[in-house]
């Protein structure tokens, strides 16, 4: 996975690409690093938009990797300043996602390496799981831990997710550093 270009984004699952290719989907909360973490995975500045305000992405954001991968860059959850009207768009867009794409080959399940896991973050590993969609844990933003603190969220991550396993399927990464990306290649070149 080295080339990237950023395809559209839709906002329905009507118009969504025809041509079956395999989609790795990115998910999590609002401000969870997604997009650095699109930029600083394949070396290319700005090719998703960052913002400080949480819930900007609003929409499917399709990126074509290697001429031959989606990488699905999904509305970030949880961001209480939007409105309920707002978030329930998000909500049906992103069920209607799920259920409309059987070309999802992985979902990143994106958290917050300084936070614990939130009901939202469980609810959405218990989705991934009922809707039986292969998934990962990417903990984020490892830079800004001391070793203590990622040692003891390493902790918080296995005892709510007990099938979670370091290296097997759950990733470190820093989208600064570049923590984890040597692991998580390997990882995708595995699974495609």
């Amino acid at each position: 996975m080295r080339n990237i270009s950023f395809l559209r984004s839709f906002y329905n699952t009507k118009n969504l690409p025809k041509n079956n290719l395999p989609e790795i989907v990115l998910c999590g909360r609002s401000n969870v690093g997604k997009s650095s973490f699109i930029n600083s995975f394949f070396n290319r500045k700005g090719i998703a938009k960052i913002s400080s305000t949480p819930g900007k992405t609003r929409a499917l954001n399709y990126y074509l990797v290697d001429e031959k991968i989606y990488l699905v860059d999904l509305p970030g959850f949880g961001y209480s300043k939007v409105s309920k009207s707002e978030q329930l768009k998000w909500q049906k867009l992103i069920e209607s996602y799920f259920s409309a794409r059987k070309s999802i080959k992985l979902a990143c399940h994106f958290i917050d390496s300084r936070h614990k896991p939130t009901v939202l973050d469980i609810m959405l590993h218990n989705y991934l799981t009922e809707l039986k969609i292969p998934y990962i844990i990417i903990l984020s933003k490892v830079d800004k831990l001391k070793q203590s603190e990622l040692a003891k969220i390493k902790k918080i991550v296995s005892e709510i997710f007990p099938e979670i396993k370091i290296g097997e399927n759950l990733f470190l990464y820093s989208s600064v550093k570049k923590t984890g990306k040597k692991e998580l290649q390997k990882y995708f070149n595995s699974i495609l």
